[in-house]
């Protein structure tokens, strides 16, 4: 069954919640221009503090906004009382289909051969009000909006080349001193022999022969265009134990299914549909409920939503949200929660409809409370079992069960020791975990330092890249672990790599998924691209699936 795009099944309603937020904007922009003039980011203080007049701009600007505010508080007032109520009825998101869309709503490589890959990222923006974005020296919200939303379709969007190569026996395997490409050093972050990528059905391939006259020219320049730095052969992309993995400056092609955290502001979520739709059909925005949560009850007053956007290749034909309960302090005037969704991505051979489950959450944030996180991780497993037991159809194959978001807690931090020994790593797997606590070789934080977001070392893709990939410099710009309370903090362990708080998790489940299917991940990726825009870094996940006969 299609969603309707509307949050109001009634229109009289829709266009009453309309009007009330048009009387309630001009003064809450007011307010956020008051505190937005007087808090700068480190990049804006540089500029500023060249100028003698920046004093005169602070002074005169917030009294100009500090009157406008006044003005017009009895008009938000009337807004307020027309727009509060109204939460009551409200679906807790919005979708917007792309009708005109030219991607394909269903996964033909499943269809026809029964087998694919999936490609799914996640990206924690900071998209608050402007004046709240910059207390994490963000700012310029819609600015930045827009820029993240071309930024990804513009990964997203480009072609998704890949190399194999045609080689005969005799030839032998390639390896880092023979390989066609350029070889690495040692001691480049990433080195491996890995030869080459698997080929699926969404990319355009280029076979390469195997031949002493090739020249690693020739083969690069087939990719250039790309301008992904996806180094496949023997760079970048490393492959330790069962899982590759790469730090890339541009988002994965053909991503099938994107979640981001922290689009609080409506008009920023806007501006991200707009720029996404043509490429992802199916999306959900304004996530979450407003006022008191659940409707008519002494819960404590939601102001922003819960930051939650999905944008989806394949229809979603079943959503449900569900809001934290036990949020405290400034977390709980967000609406934070689960979005579960199943999605539909055609039909088999034998005419069975083929479904997926994508899970989004967005935990509680204040360090050393990771009680709070735990007891929300026992709600998202039941709530998570609880649309699946309900939305199960017996015609129906599941091919993937993920679920992924910004977790607020690490695998390394002392601090976090309750949240990295949940049972739901019992249920899902994380393929960057090799236990409670201990974090695999290769694996990158994402949460970075804010003081530092623009300095020349990360202020753009490839200088991000660079400084990701150097164990030393790493530490300079990537969150260091929690220590216990009252315990000094010993990291990392000896002969270990230095690795920082990756907050930011895909995780896929296998037990939940129909007894016919075969899932495996194919790749693991750290994103770049969007450097300066964002204190977080962007994370990708391609899982391969077979489906037997």
């Amino acid at each position: 069954m299609a969603l309707r795009s509307s949050p109001f099944s009634n229109p009289c309603a829709a266009v009453t919640h309309a009007a009330g937020w048009v009387l309630i904007l001009p003064c809450f922009w007011f307010l956020d221009r008051l505190i937005a003039v007087c808090k700068l980011t480190t990049l804006e203080r540089r500029r500023e503090d060249t100028c003698y007049l920046y004093p005169l701009k602070v002074v005169f600007g917030s009294i100009v906004f500090l009157v406008l505010f006044v003005v017009t508080a009895p008009v938000a007032l009337l807004g307020f009382l027309l727009w509060a109520p109204l939460q009551a009825c409200r679906r807790p998101f919005c979708y917007h289909r792309e009708s005109a869309s030219l991607q394909s709503e269903t996964h033909t490589g499943l269809e026809l051969e029964g087998k694919g890959s999936f490609v799914f990222a996640s990206a924690n923006l900071c998209l608050l009000p402007d004046s709240l974005a910059r207390f994490n020296n963000l700012g310029h919200t819609q600015k930045r909006a827009a820029a993240i939303g071309e930024s990804i379709a513009r990964g997203v969007g480009r072609p998704n080349i890949r190399i194999v190569i045609d080689s005969p026996s005799s030839c032998g395997a390639l390896s880092p001193s023979n390989s066609i490409l350029p070889t690495s050093s040692a001691s480049t972050y990433g080195a491996t022999d890995r030869q080459a990528s698997i080929p699926n059905l969404n990319s355009d391939v280029v076979y390469v022969p195997c031949d002493d006259t090739i020249e690693p020219s020739d083969i690069i320049q087939h990719n250039s265009n790309q301008n992904s730095n996806r180094r496949l052969l023997s760079q970048g992309l490393g492959q330790l134990g069962d899982v590759s993995w790469e730090v890339s400056t541009m988002f994965p092609a053909h991503v099938d299914i994107l979640c981001l955290e922290e689009v609080f502001d409506k008009r920023a979520a806007q501006k991200l549909t707009h720029a996404l739709s043509p490429l992802f059909a199916h999306i959900l925005y304004d996530i979450g409920g407003y006022a008191c949560q659940p409707p008519c009850s002494c819960s404590s007053f939601k102001f922003f939503n819960s930051g939650l956007f999905l944008a989806s290749r394949f229809p979603v034909v079943d959503a449900e949200y569900h809001c934290f309960p036990n949020s405290k302090g400034e977390d709980a005037l967000a609406a934070k929660g689960l979005l579960s969704t199943k999605v539909f991505l055609g039909k088999n051979q034998k005419q069975t409809k083929l479904v997926g489950y994508f899970n989004c959450i967005h935990l509680h944030a204040p360090e050393g409370e990771g009680a709070i996180r735990c007891e929300q991780l026992n709600m998202v497993t039941k709530w998570i079992g609880d649309f699946q037991a309900a939305n199960r159809q017996p015609d129906e194959e599941v091919v993937f069960d993920v679920l992924c978001g910004d977790f607020n807690f690490d695998n390394c931090s002392p601090d976090d020791t309750l949240e990295q020994n949940h049972s739901l790593f019992e249920e899902y797997k994380d393929p960057c975990r090799a236990g409670p606590g201990k974090e695999k070789p290769w694996v990158i934080g994402t949460l970075l330092e804010q003081p530092t977001l623009y300095d020349d070392d990360v202020n753009s893709p490839e200088n991000l890249q660079k400084t990701l990939e150097n164990d030393m410099l790493r530490k300079c710009y990537i969150c260091p672990p929690v220590p216990a309370a009252g315990s000094p903090l010993v990291y990392p362990e000896i002969d270990q790599p230095w690795i920082g708080r990756r907050i930011d998790y895909i995780l896929f489940r296998e037990n939940s998924i129909s007894k016919h299917c075969q899932t495996e991940v194919e790749e693991v990726s750290f994103i770049t691209q969007l450097a300066g825009l964002t204190d977080h870094i962007p994370v990708g996940l391609r899982l391969n699936v077979r489906m037997d006969s």
